[in-house]
Protein backbone atom coordinates (compact mmCIF):
# COMPACT_ATOMS: atom_id res chain seq x y z
CA UNK A 1 0.00 0.00 0.00
CA UNK A 2 1.41 3.47 -0.93
CA UNK A 3 0.89 6.17 1.42
CA UNK A 4 0.15 10.09 0.11
CA UNK A 5 1.39 12.48 1.35
CA UNK A 6 -0.24 14.89 3.23
CA UNK A 7 0.02 18.57 4.07
CA UNK A 8 0.39 19.84 7.97
CA UNK A 9 -1.70 22.79 8.91
CA UNK A 10 -0.33 25.74 11.52
CA UNK A 11 -2.36 23.34 13.65
CA UNK A 12 -0.89 20.22 13.39
CA UNK A 13 -3.84 18.83 12.13
CA UNK A 14 -3.58 16.73 8.88
CA UNK A 15 -5.24 18.09 5.80
CA UNK A 16 -6.09 16.11 2.98
CA UNK A 17 -4.47 16.69 -0.69
CA UNK A 18 -6.15 16.92 -3.60
CA UNK A 19 -5.20 13.73 -4.59
CA UNK A 20 -6.55 12.50 -1.09
CA UNK A 21 -9.65 13.72 -1.99
CA UNK A 22 -9.85 12.67 -5.90
CA UNK A 23 -8.66 9.47 -5.63
CA UNK A 24 -9.75 8.16 -1.73
CA UNK A 25 -7.35 7.79 0.41
CA UNK A 26 -7.75 4.64 2.49
CA UNK A 27 -6.51 6.42 5.44
CA UNK A 28 -8.56 9.53 5.28
CA UNK A 29 -11.46 8.00 3.79
CA UNK A 30 -13.17 7.27 0.14
CA UNK A 31 -13.87 9.89 -2.26
CA UNK A 32 -17.17 11.89 -1.37
CA UNK A 33 -19.33 10.04 -4.03
CA UNK A 34 -18.68 6.69 -2.91
CA UNK A 35 -21.12 7.62 0.35
CA UNK A 36 -23.91 9.12 -1.44
CA UNK A 37 -27.48 7.84 -0.01
CA UNK A 38 -29.01 5.41 -2.35
CA UNK A 39 -25.60 3.79 -3.69
CA UNK A 40 -25.49 0.53 -3.29
CA UNK A 41 -22.30 -0.42 -1.07
CA UNK A 42 -20.48 -3.31 -0.25
CA UNK A 43 -17.68 -4.31 2.35
CA UNK A 44 -14.81 -5.32 0.64
CA UNK A 45 -13.65 -9.14 1.11
CA UNK A 46 -10.46 -7.27 3.22
CA UNK A 47 -12.99 -5.21 5.62
CA UNK A 48 -15.08 -8.43 6.51
CA UNK A 49 -11.95 -10.29 7.16
CA UNK A 50 -10.67 -7.43 9.20
CA UNK A 51 -13.73 -7.19 11.45
CA UNK A 52 -14.06 -11.81 11.38
CA UNK A 53 -10.44 -11.39 13.14
CA UNK A 54 -11.24 -8.80 15.44
CA UNK A 55 -13.99 -10.59 17.00
CA UNK A 56 -12.19 -13.78 16.74
CA UNK A 57 -9.65 -12.00 18.75
CA UNK A 58 -12.20 -10.35 21.32
CA UNK A 59 -13.87 -13.74 21.51
CA UNK A 60 -10.64 -15.66 22.02
CA UNK A 61 -9.87 -12.86 25.17
CA UNK A 62 -13.19 -13.39 26.64
CA UNK A 63 -14.89 -10.45 25.85
CA UNK A 64 -18.55 -9.56 26.84
CA UNK A 65 -21.44 -8.49 25.23
CA UNK A 66 -19.36 -8.06 21.52
CA UNK A 67 -21.96 -5.75 19.50
CA UNK A 68 -20.72 -5.42 15.86
CA UNK A 69 -22.52 -1.84 14.05
CA UNK A 70 -22.60 -2.15 10.64
CA UNK A 71 -21.66 1.81 9.71
CA UNK A 72 -21.65 1.77 5.85
CA UNK A 73 -24.06 4.68 4.47
CA UNK A 74 -23.60 6.16 7.84
CA UNK A 75 -20.48 7.59 8.43
CA UNK A 76 -17.36 7.81 6.46
CA UNK A 77 -14.66 7.22 9.37
CA UNK A 78 -15.17 3.28 8.74
CA UNK A 79 -17.02 0.55 7.81
CA UNK A 80 -17.71 -1.30 11.14
CA UNK A 81 -17.41 -0.14 14.45
CA UNK A 82 -17.35 -3.00 17.23
CA UNK A 83 -18.27 -2.47 21.26
CA UNK A 84 -17.19 -5.16 23.66
CA UNK A 85 -16.73 -5.11 27.33
CA UNK A 86 -13.71 -6.44 29.97
CA UNK A 87 -14.75 -7.83 33.05
CA UNK A 88 -12.10 -5.26 34.96
CA UNK A 89 -9.56 -3.24 34.17
CA UNK A 90 -6.79 -5.71 33.74
CA UNK A 91 -8.94 -7.68 31.04
CA UNK A 92 -9.55 -4.55 29.18
CA UNK A 93 -5.96 -3.77 29.27
CA UNK A 94 -5.42 -7.54 28.07
CA UNK A 95 -7.69 -7.55 25.37
CA UNK A 96 -6.61 -4.30 24.25
CA UNK A 97 -3.20 -6.08 24.29
CA UNK A 98 -4.23 -8.76 22.33
CA UNK A 99 -5.89 -6.69 19.31
CA UNK A 100 -2.51 -4.51 18.98
CA UNK A 101 -0.77 -7.68 18.62
CA UNK A 102 -3.15 -9.43 16.25
CA UNK A 103 -3.79 -6.33 14.19
CA UNK A 104 -0.27 -5.25 13.21
CA UNK A 105 -0.03 -9.28 12.12
CA UNK A 106 -2.47 -8.79 9.74
CA UNK A 107 -2.07 -4.92 8.98
CA UNK A 108 1.78 -4.83 9.27
CA UNK A 109 1.59 -1.44 10.91
CA UNK A 110 0.46 -1.02 14.45
CA UNK A 111 -2.84 0.22 14.97
CA UNK A 112 -4.03 3.54 16.93
CA UNK A 113 -4.99 3.16 20.50
CA UNK A 114 -6.50 5.69 22.81
CA UNK A 115 -7.66 5.33 26.23
CA UNK A 116 -5.07 2.43 27.23
CA UNK A 117 -3.43 4.21 30.35
CA UNK A 118 -7.12 4.17 32.44
CA UNK A 119 -8.25 1.19 30.74
CA UNK A 120 -12.19 2.72 31.34
CA UNK A 121 -12.52 3.06 27.70
CA UNK A 122 -9.99 2.18 24.95
CA UNK A 123 -10.51 3.08 21.58
CA UNK A 124 -8.74 0.89 18.66
CA UNK A 125 -8.59 2.36 15.45
CA UNK A 126 -8.19 -0.46 12.58
CA UNK A 127 -8.35 1.59 9.51
CA UNK A 128 -12.14 0.20 8.32
CA UNK A 129 -13.20 -1.19 12.15
CA UNK A 130 -13.23 1.06 15.06
CA UNK A 131 -13.20 -0.58 18.48
CA UNK A 132 -14.69 0.17 21.27
CA UNK A 133 -13.62 -1.80 24.75
CA UNK A 134 -15.19 -0.53 27.50
CA UNK A 135 -16.53 -1.23 31.32
CA UNK A 136 -19.44 -2.23 32.39
CA UNK A 137 -20.69 0.28 34.06
CA UNK A 138 -18.57 3.11 31.47
CA UNK A 139 -20.21 1.30 28.49
CA UNK A 140 -23.59 1.67 30.30
CA UNK A 141 -23.03 4.91 30.96
CA UNK A 142 -21.86 6.32 27.62
CA UNK A 143 -24.65 3.75 25.60
CA UNK A 144 -22.62 4.34 22.35
CA UNK A 145 -24.57 1.81 20.59
CA UNK A 146 -27.63 3.46 21.23
CA UNK A 147 -26.16 7.00 19.24
CA UNK A 148 -24.90 4.54 16.12
CA UNK A 149 -27.74 1.65 15.70
CA UNK A 150 -30.38 4.77 14.50
CA UNK A 151 -31.77 4.09 11.37
CA UNK A 152 -32.29 7.64 9.77
CA UNK A 153 -34.72 7.55 5.80
CA UNK A 154 -32.49 9.40 3.19
CA UNK A 155 -34.68 12.33 3.94
CA UNK A 156 -33.21 12.79 7.61
CA UNK A 157 -29.74 12.19 6.69
CA UNK A 158 -30.09 15.42 3.68
CA UNK A 159 -31.83 17.75 6.44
Amino acid sequence: MTRVRRQQSAFNVVTPTRHDILKGDPIIGRPPSADLPGDTQQHSHETIALRDLIEQSLTDGKAQDIVTIDLLGKTTIADFMMVACGGSLRQVNALTERLRVDLKKILRRTPTVEGQETCDWVLIDAGDVVVHLFRPEVRRFYNIEKMWTVDFSAEQVAV
